[in-house]
């Protein structure tokens, strides 16, 4: 199995838009490549799913067990002729002292070559220390190539490849000049979305054609296919007929996903039905349930509250008792306004609460909560501890006391610091990210939820199938 992973000694070193290139300009050569994301992210995955023209997948050490991640990775690289990693933060960062879930643990547990993207601006000699640091600090990882970022010009990178050869063992496969045209626009979360972007596969096809001419696309493929992964029997999935209908925003408010999730809610029996919020004036017809994830509405809040007759029909839905799960986004646009730099529009209005951004982080990062009494999903049990992640600047203000709510926070921030999950008739909205893995199936939870809401409300005294 062909695979890397790019790495870098800290953030902000261009690995991403370095994985970028070589993913697009892989692909558009005819390539089969298959991205990957180490962490909790949705934005770089819509980035390099793009560029690769297949879905990126996330590995996380937080949600994910050992086991799960080779058998996942084996899987989701099937039919692939390279699988490209883009590690998170620093190759040795991690949340804990020993680093059991860094990129380089990574790299170790899917015996993956690593590239490491070096950020070179102002650096020539110096640069060597740095590397053989990083060689020496973990000697059993395999650190099999230096790409060079941030390039002055030619001679800076004649100086480089010089002093590397000559105090270094590591081969330079590719050396990318500093210009303008490789930057994409950033927000307060990292870069905007590619679903934002009416230029995405512009920039793309820049991107891939500046890496391209600068990067050894044939040494890396090289390098990637000295890769031994062992083979691992995949896990079979849950399969069934498709008989509830789930309608989704998606669109440039609302686009964060994971592909898995969407593909566990399939294979748990949902048929799943796009639509935008933006622009649709009401729900689909003949839906059995709403799912709005997370995304940017605050970028889009003028444009929402334009949609009046989206807003009306999915507070009636909801007052209806259609089943609805929201997270982050998705929560901040069923509250009663959102608030950003000065300018207030109304949103949906069901949660009893006024959106309000700020200018540093509210909630961010890795978070746990524990299932309450109040839960309405099948297979809940009080206390279970769920590995949860969440992202936002954001807080629900102005919100009365004595709520429902599924969740207590037990590290992060949730809604209040407390709690999460607020609940309202059958509508479920959390801050916090929820992935469908093997100690979290919220896709399955959430499908059997749909199922007996449609039973309840047709009066069906036929038995559900089990919940799995």
């Amino acid at each position: 199995m062909a695979q890397l992973l790019f790495s870098a000694p800290h953030k902000s070193s261009g690995k991403t838009t370095i994985t970028l290139g070589i993913c697009a300009a892989l692909a558009r050569s005819g390539v089969t490549v298959q991205p990957f994301k180490k962490g909790p992210d949705y934005i770089d995955p819509m980035w390099l799913g793009r560029a690769a023209g297949r879905p990126c997948f996330n590995l996380d050490f937080h949600t994910m067990s050992h086991d799960e991640i080779r058998e996942f990775f084996s899987r989701r690289s099937h039919g692939a002729e390279i699988s490209l990693i883009e590690g998170n933060m620093g190759l040795f960062d991690s949340l804990d002292i020993e680093g059991s879930m860094s990129n380089a643990t990574l790299a170790r547990l899917l015996d993956t070559p690593v590239i490491l993207v070096l950020d070179v601006k102002g650096a020539t000699r110096s640069i060597v220390p740095v590397i053989q640091g990083f060689q020496r600090f973990d000697p059993e990882l395999n650190i099999a190539g230096l790409i060079l970022n941030k390039v002055a010009g030619n001679r800076h990178e004649q100086r480089l490849r010089e002093v590397i050869a000559h105090y270094c063992d590591i081969p330079v496969l590719g050396a990318v000049h500093r210009d303008e045209q490789l930057a994409i626009d950033e927000r307060h979360l990292g870069l905007i979305p590619s679903n934002e972007q009416a230029s995405a596969n512009t920039m793309l096809n820049t991107i891939a054609d500046i890496v391209s001419r600068q990067v050894d696309l044939d040494a890396l493929r090289a390098l990637a296919n000295s890769a031994a992964l062992p083979d691992v029997t995949p896990v079979a999935g849950y399969s069934r007929e498709r008989d509830v209908r789930i309608a989704y925003a998606s669109d440039t408010a609302f686009g964060f996903y994971y592909p898995d999730d969407l593909e566990s809610l399939q294979l748990a029996g949902a048929e799943l039905i796009p639509f935008d919020t933006l622009h649709d004036s009401a729900l689909p017809e003949g839906i059995d349930a709403l799912f709005i994830g997370g995304g940017f509405p605050e970028t889009q809040m003028a444009a929402l509250e334009a949609n009046r007759p989206m807003r009306e029909s999915i507070q009636r839905a909801i007052e209806d008792n259609l089943p609805t799960y929201a997270e982050c986004g998705g929560l901040m646009y069923l509250s009663r306004s959102i608030s950003w730099h000065g300018k207030r529009h109304e949103m949906v209005g069901i949660i009893p609460g006024e959106c309000v951004m700020h200018e540093k982080p509210v909630g961010r990062g890795y978070a746990r909560v524990s299932e309450s009494t109040a839960m309405p999903w099948p297979g809940s049990n009080e206390g279970v501890e769920r590995l949860v992640h969440e992202f936002h600047y954001s807080s629900l203000e102005n919100l009365p006391e004595n709520l429902s709510y599924a969740y207590k926070v037990e590290r992060g921030h949730g809604i209040d610091g407390q709690h999460d999950g607020f609940i309202y008739r059958n509508l479920l909205a959390n801050y916090v990210h929820l992935r469908s893995t093997g100690d979290n199936r919220w896709a399955e939870r959430f499908v059997q939820f749909v199922r007996i809401c449609a039973a309840e409300r047709n009066d069906d005294p036929s038995p559900l199938p089990p919940f799995i």
